[in-house]
């Protein structure tokens, strides 16, 4: 399956962790924004983007999309006028 090779999953139980730390879970996340936890679960893992999602795990861990996800957003060209 296409969609494996990309899954990340030492991210996804790394947020699921520090959610839970923070008194939190992927499930309250995915109720705050009105979307399924598996949406959620499916972002987390890499499997599928969402700046939507990405957005509110990183609030909710403190940090922006661009700490938690590097990978996700390529950094902007320090030659930039």
């Amino acid at each position: 399956m296409f969609a494996e090779q990309n899954k990340d999953t030492s991210t996804h139980e790394w947020i699921k962790g520090e959610l839970r730390r923070r008194g939190s879970s992927m499930a309250q996340v995915s109720r705050e924004i009105g979307v399924t936890q598996g949406s959620v679960s499916l972002v987390s893992q890499g499997l599928h983007r969402s700046q939507r999602i990405e957005r509110e795990l990183a609030n909710a861990l403190d940090l922006t999309p661009e700490e938690l996800f590097p990978e996700r957003y390529p950094k902007a060209s320090k030659s930039q006028t």
